[in-house]
């Protein structure tokens, strides 16, 4: 296993040759009371990458909260090895403290709420992991409090932003067609922009205007394409005469990666989508700082004001927890200015 931040090989790539993969798997040092908080963090994310099958991003996000809590733990406690009895609750209240009074280097504000649940959910979950697969004796995960997040109101485009982010596309180009594709189909399906650029040509069925995706957690959900997203699409394929299984191509950049027989080098990227969504934001002249996580927002949204129920929205998006999607209801509830607006007598 490759140890540098954010990198965890696959089993598959550090198994041996012609190594039986149950016993390398298994064949591992036990663990004590003795051993390091980095080397119980390395065995951690080892059962969530091959017991859990979370996927490398997640992995990846679950580092970096476990190693600044033992590289905090280590400074504060001033010890250069962490072990499992050094975790109790004062420890835990003095690093919950050092959350709060953190200055976000993106922001330079103070941390949410939310982030900091978020290095404490990492944290609880790391706990259960040493009592339940390791045996060891630490503090039970369900002391850390974690705390009333604070509610968070998600960004959507009303129906007269999103109209005009639709029309400023050069349609006589292939990356203008391409690129309306991409916002009609992210508005039509609450696609995670992770999950579109990991489309192929194959995934999509433009028949039926379903087909199934991998989300977070490698859930499966079948997602639903709009008439006019399966036009959108149609339109951009029509303009392509190659052999490449990408959905969704550059036309700009470095050039194409030699023996690239599929296109992968082609395939664009996270960051190039959330570029391009910047761009068509500018160009309509929308008051709003879009991304393409906005258009997920605006079709949970759209869902819930035309009568849609939260679990089926819930289903749609590939929420694990139906408390993610009531985030919605914030702003969806149309019957709220109704009833105000009846009930409540003003000043005359």
């Amino acid at each position: 296993m490759n140890r540098f931040f954010g990198v965890v090989e696959p089993i598959s790539r550090i198994r041996p040759q012609n190594a039986p993969e149950s016993i390398f798997i298994f064949k591992m040092s036990k663990v004590s009371s003795k051993t390091s908080i980095s080397d119980l963090i390395i065995r951690y994310l080892e059962h969530c990458e091959v017991e859990k099958n979370l996927s490398q991003n997640t992995i990846k996000m679950y580092h970096f909260y476990l190693n600044d809590f033992a590289d905090w733990s280590s400074k504060f406690l001033d010890k250069e090895y962490i072990i499992s009895s050094d975790i109790d609750s004062e420890l835990i209240k003095k690093y919950r403290l050092d959350l709060n009074r953190r200055i976000s280097s993106k922001s330079n504000e103070e941390f949410k709420r939310s982030t900091q649940k978020t290095f404490l959910v990492a944290l609880r979950a790391f706990l259960k992991y040493l009592i339940v697969e390791e045996g060891l004796q630490v503090l039970p995960p369900d002391q850390i409090i974690l705390g009333k997040s604070e509610d968070r109101i998600p960004k959507v485009l009303e129906e007269d932003q999103l109209k005009k982010l639709l029309e400023v596309q050069d349609l006589n180009k292939k990356s203008g067609l391409r690129d309306k594709a991409i916002l009609v189909t992210l508005f039509s399906t609450g696609l995670r922009v992770s999950e579109l650029v990991k489309l192929n040509i194959e995934d999509i069925n433009l028949e039926t205007g379903e087909f199934p995706v991998i989300g977070k957690g490698r859930k499966v959900r079948t997602v639903y394409l709009s008439p006019a997203a399966i036009d959108c699409i149609r339109r951009y394929l029509n303009t392509r005469h190659d052999p490449f299984k990408p959905l969704f191509l550059r036309y700009s950049g470095k050039h194409m990666a030699p023996q690239d027989f599929e296109g992968e080098s082609l395939r664009l990227t996270v960051r190039s989508v959330q570029r391009l969504v910047k761009k068509y934001v500018l160009r309509a002249g929308i008051a709003v700082d879009a991304t393409p996580h906005t258009l997920r927002h605006t079709y949970a949204t759209d869902l819930l004001r035309n009568g849609a129920d939260l679990r089926s929205v819930q289903e749609l998006l590939g929420h694990s927890n139906v408390s993610t999607t009531q985030i919605y209801t914030h702003v969806t509830n149309k019957q709220l200015k109704e009833i105000h607006k009846k009930f409540h007598k003003d000043i005359e």
